[in-house]
């Protein structure tokens, strides 16, 4: 039977959250037929033009008070705008109501925080954009975030990571629908992986680590961050900030909220992500300059972090501008 999707959408709202999955459906629908296909319907709360982020106006057809079941697919997307949304007991509320008349229920981007808010994500694993990833934790402790998966299936929960991992969740609906050879048509008709290689942590900028609020270990970490080549060991850390080694690991661990060593190796890794990035450097420089040592310790290093290959990444993100 044809499955009704409804997508619930506000006042700056980022499109391609809506326009990703839409055209994903919409695609498994001329392959599978519209009797088995997708219905898309767009509710906000109230009926006419809804205008994204972009500038780009959209039609919900429906007011989400208006909406009766039942609903095959709730899909709740993101954008800048979403903290301003987060008050709205009619947003809101009409996303809690509708969650209970719906088979799944899913969220783009940053719109996990609407379904936080909603109460639909406590004691489920979680994710949204790695910019918002902290503030979900933060706001919704019931919550486990996970922030650097593509996408999380938490039961009838379903949540993406940032902006275009919309198309990877709505690939997975798909597949889930009407097994992974349709979601691979589809894939392949809009030139986008199937199951795209790594997590979203490989898009993020710098490592994101609360500043110290000790002004010695605020200066430690500017240190850390400019010299990875220097000895950056626990002993020559504490050494550095006045400190037995047992005060400074207690007290930086509780700072940042990260170990010395393990900020130590982010900081490297981020240090050799520039540098693949922004030089044509071979591998083993690059684990040199970045205090990795070797490209082995860089290449079981990178997948750590970002689960992807430095050459891939390189070969992905190199800026190719003088």
């Amino acid at each position: 039977m044809r499955r009704r999707m409804l997508a619930v959408v506000f006042e700056g709202f980022q499109n391609l959250d809506l326009a990703g999955p839409a055209d994903v459906f919409a695609l498994a629908s001329l392959i599978v037929g519209a009797s088995r296909g997708y219905r898309l319907e767009v509710a906000a709360v109230r009926p006419g033009p809804v205008t994204a982020g972009n500038g780009v106006a959209t039609v919900a057809t429906l007011a989400l008070d208006q909406v009766t079941g039942p609903i095959d697919t709730l899909l709740v997307v993101g954008g800048l705008a979403v903290p301003a949304h987060l008050g709205d007991p009619v947003l809101v509320g009409g996303i809690a109501r509708l969650a209970g008349v719906a088979e799944r229920v899913s969220s783009v981007c940053n719109g996990a925080l609407l379904l936080g808010e909603a109460g639909l994500l406590d004691g489920r694993r979680a994710t949204t954009h790695w910019l918002s990833a902290v503030e979900l934790g933060e706001r919704y402790p019931a919550v486990e975030v996970d922030a650097d998966r593509i996408y999380v299936r938490d039961g009838n929960v379903w949540t993406s990571a940032g902006v275009t991992a919309g198309i990877d969740l709505a690939l997975a609906l798909v597949a889930a629908d009407h097994g992974h050879e349709i979601a691979r048509h589809v894939a392949r008709g809009l030139v986008v992986y199937l199951h795209r290689p790594g997590g979203q942590s490989q898009f993020s900028t710098a490592m994101r680590t609360p500043v110290p609020r000790s002004e010695p270990l605020r200066e430690l970490q500017s240190f850390i961050d400019g010299n990875p080549t220097e000895d950056l060991s626990v002993p020559a850390l504490a050494r550095r900030a006045g400190m037995s080694e047992r005060h400074f690991s207690r007290l930086f661990t509780e700072q940042t909220g990260v170990s010395p060593g393990r900020y130590v190796e982010r900081s490297r890794a981020d240090a050799a992500r520039r540098l693949l990035e922004h030089t044509e450097h071979p591998l083993d420089r690059v684990a040199r300059e970045s205090g990795l040592g070797a490209a082995e310790t860089l290449y079981r290093v990178f997948r750590r972090h970002w689960r992807v290959a430095p050459g891939d990444y390189r070969r992905r993100f190199r800026s190719r501008q003088p």
